[in-house]
């Protein structure tokens, strides 16, 4: 048996999704939101947290809102703003006005996988709970029940080798039983250089690379025909 673990943006979804429903969807909330929630106690904390990521003493709700707008202004990976953002895309998705998407590919094979015996697991920049919410309300229903655990930044960034040297125990696998799917060719090159295997994503409507490949195991374009116990373990 090989574990997976399987990023989501250009792996298992569309980066289309998330670029262009998910974060605008946010970016317009950010402030009503947290003007309205301020003083409970998850968001209240999310606001002390970000004014220390940003080494201010405090932050207004507003001035809240003009520090996590400018770092999803810059991409910046920071766990507060993914905590928010998924706070913010819960409500949408229970409202029904968010579906998250998963290629049929991936739905089908995710579900081929787990029928085989294959644990399953997520590491994604997007918080464990936005990543709980695009798999439990997908285009292709809820999909949770596929997977057995969750990883996100509190674990480590995706592109530093360590991250996937701490996974690993967590999972309760050898690195070279993991087989780690992901779009992104420096992830790719972390994961390999932790012993995992490698399945780097190249789909069609992913943005081409610049740069010479990855360290991998194998190059596909979808889930079809793939079989994780003939890449790892």
């Amino acid at each position: 048996m090989s574990i997976i673990l399987t990023d989501i943006e250009g792996t298992t979804g569309s980066i289309a999704f998330v670029k262009d429903v998910l974060f605008p969807y946010a970016r317009e909330r950010i402030p009503a939101f947290l003007a309205e929630h301020a003083t409970e106690p998850q968001v209240a904390t999310l606001i002390r947290d970000a004014a220390r990521d940003a080494g201010m003493e405090s932050l207004s709700p507003d001035d809240a809102a003009t520090v996590f707008l400018a770092w999803m202004e810059a991409d910046l990976k920071v766990t507060t703003l993914k905590t928010l953002q998924g706070l913010i895309w819960e409500a949408g998705y229970r409202e029904g006005v968010l579906r998250g998407h998963v290629y049929d590919d991936a739905a089908e094979g995710l579900a081929r996988w787990f029928a085989a015996g294959h644990a399953l697991y997520v590491y994604s920049s997007g918080s464990i709970a936005a990543q709980r919410l695009l798999f439990g309300f997908s285009d292709h229903g809820d999909l949770t029940d596929l997977f057995s655990g969750y990883f996100d930044t509190t674990i480590g960034l995706k592109n530093d080798p360590d991250s996937y040297r701490r996974i690993a125990p967590r999972i309760g696998a050898a690195p070279a039983d993991i087989v780690f799917l992901s779009d992104s060719a420096a992830e790719i090159a972390a994961a390999h250089a932790a012993g995992f295997a490698t399945v780097w994503m190249v789909r069609p409507d992913n943005p081409p690379h610049e740069g010479p490949p990855p360290p991998c195991d194998v190059q596909a374009e979808s889930f079809e025909g793939l079989d994780p116990a003939a890449i790892g373990g």
